[in-house]
């Protein structure tokens, strides 16, 4: 079980980097440092919004934009870690940071 527990626990992790890296990205965008008509940002965005979009269209429907701002990715992350914290413990006995 514990073996499983790590797993998990890398898993989610890597989930949070790639909210991370759409978040960046998304800015790079909107201050036009990544233009998206060259073929490898569109893939990137592709892949980002694929991969982000399943979790973050549900709490962007409840959380609307403050100011402009969306604060949605940061509502997942900590869901995600408060997800890492409990599942992970309870799998592998011990709350892991």
């Amino acid at each position: 079980m514990a073996l499983f527990g790590q797993l998990l626990y890398m898993i989610i992790e890597i989930y949070i980097f790639i909210i991370i890296a759409s978040v960046i990205v998304s800015w790079l965008i909107a201050f036009n440092v990544i233009s998206m008509d060259h073929p490898a940002a569109k893939n990137l965005v592709s892949f980002l919004g694929r991969a982000t979009d399943p979790v973050m269209k549900p709490v962007q429907r409840f959380i609307p934009s403050i100011g402009g701002i969306d604060i949605s990715p940061i509502i997942v992350i900590f869901g995600l870690m408060f997800l890492q914290g409990a599942v992970v413990s309870l799998l592998m006995g011990s709350i892991v940071y």
